[in-house]
């Protein structure tokens, strides 16, 4: 493997110049841009989201027409490259990012070498996946911690795991985003800096999901600590009311803007690391063209806070 200093130059031609080596490494304090920055956001949709009966080039020109500007697919896709490829064109939307279906069930925290193999392939197809389809991440949850993987072991696990998907992020120049889930894995920001500084490489960052976190912490807290590792982001709202009087997945049964999450804050924080990520995607409910309408207003007026 090349040196890191040598491949960021190259990963920089590879991509269009998108690869920012001080972004995501961990090579010292990573400056953040005065307060009161221009946050340049796109709103994306996760295509689970779009429940109406209709052809996958009518689904996607229905989010774009609703005001939308991407769909993240679970991958490996479903449907042919050449049936999203053609959606995008026809519909003008944008596929920026997929999400990896395997690394729940097969987590990259595995004791088993055979099960955590099994994902690190996996991963690398969503990688060409998303490549082919124009974008530029592939959502990746780093580890599970459960009765049978203590951990400290899925914490040497998913490292090692995350390393050996570095050559096939270099062959494609594409990033690898590591999701905050529920997962009883990385629960504090200062944990989630140390272990993306402990890969340090340009490829390797956050796919922060800003609802996932309200459980046990504060978006904002999350946002300062990681700072420009952050890749991409996701949104959901979180109500912990809920929560506590209707059961621990209730809290997630609310509104954009009518949870926990302190979107002033969220978007000033933001705006302190000069987030450059480029996206933020709901991850909500599925529902109607009425429905999406609605979420889509509500992440317009989240943009202008």
């Amino acid at each position: 493997m090349m040196d890191r200093k040598n491949f960021i130059k190259s990963a920089s031609l590879l991509a269009g110049g998108a690869v920012v080596a001080p972004a995501l490494g961990g090579n010292g304090p990573l400056m953040a841009k005065p307060a009161g920055n221009t946050l340049k956001l796109k709103k994306g949709v996760s295509f689970y989201m779009i429940k109406e009966e209709l052809s996958l080039v009518d689904k996607c020109k229905l989010v774009k027409d609703l005001g939308f500007d991407g769909v993240e697919f679970n991958s490996p896709v479903d449907f042919s490259l050449d049936e999203m490829l053609e959606a995008k064109e026809k519909s003008g939307i944008e596929i920026p990012s997929v999400v990896n279906k395997d690394h729940w069930s097969k987590p990259l925290s595995d004791p088993d070498p055979e099960v955590r193999q099994y994902t690190i392939d996996s991963v690398a197809k969503s990688l060409a996946d998303v490549k082919a389809l124009g974008g530029d991440t592939v959502l990746v949850v780093p580890g599970v911690v459960n009765e049978k993987i203590p951990y400290g072991v899925a914490y040497r696990n998913a490292l090692d795991s995350v390393r050996k998907l570095i050559p096939h992020a270099e062959k494609t120049g594409m990033k690898i985003g590591l999701e905050n889930v529920w997962s009883n894995f990385i629960l504090s920001p200062v944990e989630a800096r140390q272990f993306v500084d402990e890969i340090n490489h340009p490829l390797v960052g956050w796919y922060f999901d800003i609802g996932n976190i309200l459980r046990y912490g504060w978006p904002e807290h999350w946002i300062t600590e990681l700072n420009r590792r952050i890749v991409k982001l996701h949104a959901k709202e979180f109500s912990r009311g809920k929560m506590n009087d209707e059961g621990l997945w209730k809290g997630f049964g609310v509104d954009l803007l009518a949870g926990d999450n302190n979107w002033p804050v969220v978007m000033q924080a933001l705006r302190d690391i000069d987030y450059q990520g480029g996206w933020l995607t709901v991850e909500l409910g599925d529902g109607d063209r009425e429905y999406l309408k609605k979420v889509s207003g509500q992440v317009d007026a989240i943009f202008a806070l």
